[in-house]
């Protein structure tokens, strides 16, 4: 049976995360204002142990391992709400989520005991990061020319593995007063004369470990709360157990990971878009713009409004069921996921510039809000794996792999 109704858990979910950000995101950004992007990440700190006392961190960690997470949809739900009064807040616990994501599906007990506690307790503002991406580009990291690629590297010495490398677009790796973020989950080549398919690993560090240096707080365009950072890695020593997996399960690991944020991704994108919708439904409700009428009732205006909520409509629907089939599958089914990163992050674009259209150059003023959403939301397409340089080129390996069944992610066949 095909069934779109919430349960009543997930409604409960819903509102209260409904309630939730209108009391502690509503009047966030405006705090941010003239703050570089280290003072703008910290005003969002109250917020943010807010969200991990209201359980949104453990929403993301199944039961088994001290979580409340039931399912991805549920993860969805309430990010959406979130994100549609305000993103940075809500892209800061999904990219802890994002962190700790290769923990979740490849740890040991031993690790879950060591590293997962802070992260479950529901106090504090425990972050964690994925350290994946590499200033010189690692969009490629299938390319099995040993030569190419990653170039952060990680050496067994004794009883621990020794990590030298840079990284860029880690989030929150500076952590709260420049005190580190608590984890990261850093990306290494074991042996640099093997492919990325032999040597490429996953390490968790702890942030505070010697020799994390952290080189720069990105200042970005767009979702101002939400810092990323450049981070170097000069001899870091983790013990040798804190390797996730084994050596050359790094792609694994981070698409695995990122087959999950795939889904989210989409949703950030409508809860922006809805956003966006709900400043021209209101304009062109209100404003007549020396008219005698106000401009909804101009069908044009109308046209575009309801062409706007269709997309918003289907691509809350597609990341829906690209969570769901990432559930049911125990996050092997790939191919919905990365399709509803695409599609709904490049469609919630064009949602926001048709507001744009519908308020007419009244949105180039900062008081709409709009122009500050379409720069939140230009991210959508380019991070957690570029439309172009990544999630097509995974796409078209599903694609043409053989044996593919164009009809088994609808129909749930995994």
């Amino acid at each position: 049976m095909i069934d779109f109704e919430l349960s009543p858990e997930q409604r409960k979910l819903q509102l209260d995360a409904r309630a939730f950000a209108k009391t502690h995101l509503t009047d966030l950004r405006s705090k941010m204002v003239g703050l570089d992007a280290a003072g703008r990440f910290e005003v969002t700190k109250a917020a943010y142990e807010a969200a991990v006392k209201a359980g949104y961190l453990k929403l993301q960690v199944p039961p088994p391992l001290g979580g409340t997470m039931n399912s991805l949809v549920d993860v969805a739900i309430v990010a959406e709400e979130l994100i549609a009064v305000e993103s940075s807040l809500p892209l800061s616990v999904l990219s802890t989520g994002l962190g700790l994501m290769g923990l979740l599906f490849f740890g040991t007990p031993q690790q879950y005991e060591k590293f997962l506690p802070q992260f479950v307790s529901g106090e504090g503002a425990p972050l964690a990061g994925l350290s994946f991406s590499e200033p010189d580009g690692t969009a490629n990291y299938h390319n099995t020319d040993p030569s190419k690629g990653f170039k952060t590297e990680a050496k067994l010495d004794g009883d621990e593995w020794v990590i030298n490398g840079r990284k860029i677009w880690t989030p929150h790796a500076a952590g709260w007063g420049g005190n580190k973020a608590d984890l990261l989950a850093v990306a290494a080549r074991v042996d640099k004369g093997k492919s990325p398919q032999e040597g490429l690993s996953m390490f968790l560090v702890p942030g505070n470990t010697p020799g994390v240096i952290i080189e720069e707080n990105i200042e970005a365009v767009g979702q101002p709360g939400a810092v990323c950072c450049i981070v170097r890695y000069e001899n870091v020593r983790v013990p040798k157990e804190n390797i996730l997996g084994e050596v050359g399960m790094g792609i694994m690991i981070a698409e695995t990971a990122f087959t999950a944020t795939a889904g989210l991704v989409g949703i950030m994108a409508v809860g922006v878009a809805r956003k966006a919708f709900g400043i021209a439904l209101e304009f062109a409700r209100t404003q007549t713009r020396g008219g005698s009428v106000p401009i909804i009732q101009h069908q044009n205006v109308a046209t575009i409004l309801s062409d706007m909520k269709a997309k918003i409509e289907a691509a809350r629907y597609l990341t829906w069921k690209a969570c769901w089939n990432f559930d049911r599958s125990m996050g092997q089914s790939q191919e919905l996921s990365i399709m509803n990163k695409v599609f709904s992050s490049e469609l919630m674009v064009g949602v926001i510039t048709d507001a744009m259209r519908v308020v007419g150059v009244e949105s180039y003023r900062q008081h709409t809000g709009l122009m500050e959403l379409l720069q939140d939301a230009m991210v959508y397409p380019l991070f957690d794996g570029g439309n172009v340089g990544v999630r097509r080129l995974q796409l078209q390996r599903i694609l043409s792999a053989e044996g593919y069944d164009p009809m088994a992610a609808a129909e749930a066949q995994f």
